[in-house]
């Protein structure tokens, strides 16, 4: 059975840092693209950051390029998200989520997901 338990939320000033991380197991986690998503109130779910298998490639939303960075440990399986710079819009709950065989920021496209965290960036 597969799980995926992300962790790391919380509530932080704008400006502020969080890292967020998340551990997936039941399933070969070097072989999986891993993503981050998060979904504000109201909004849809939105891809955030996206990282290959081996981690050898990396994508980002073009809100968040410059001020977060993707990072993986295939011998742990854990993957992480370091948020710099946050912003009161950055508030959201941020998911992480696995994908075989496809790589990108669509979240349908992601088979297993976690519970999320919940982030919250005040002004």
């Amino acid at each position: 059975q597969v799980q995926v338990v992300e962790s790391g939320g919380g509530l932080v000033q704008a400006g502020g840092s969080l890292r967020l991380s998340c551990t997936a197991s039941g399933l070969r986690f070097d072989f999986y693209t891993m993503g981050w998503f998060r979904q504000a109130p109201g909004k849809e779910r939105e891809g955030v950051s996206c990282i290959s298998a081996r981690g050898g490639s990396t994508s980002y939303a073009d809100s968040v390029k410059g001020r977060f960075t993707i990072s993986r440990d295939n011998a742990k399986n854990m993957l992480y998200l370091q948020m710099n710079s946050l912003r009161p819009e950055d508030t959201a709950i941020y998911y992480c989520a696995a994908s075989g065989g496809y790589y990108g920021l669509t979240p349908e496209q992601y088979n297993f997901w976690g519970q999320g965290t919940q982030v919250t960036v005040s002004a």
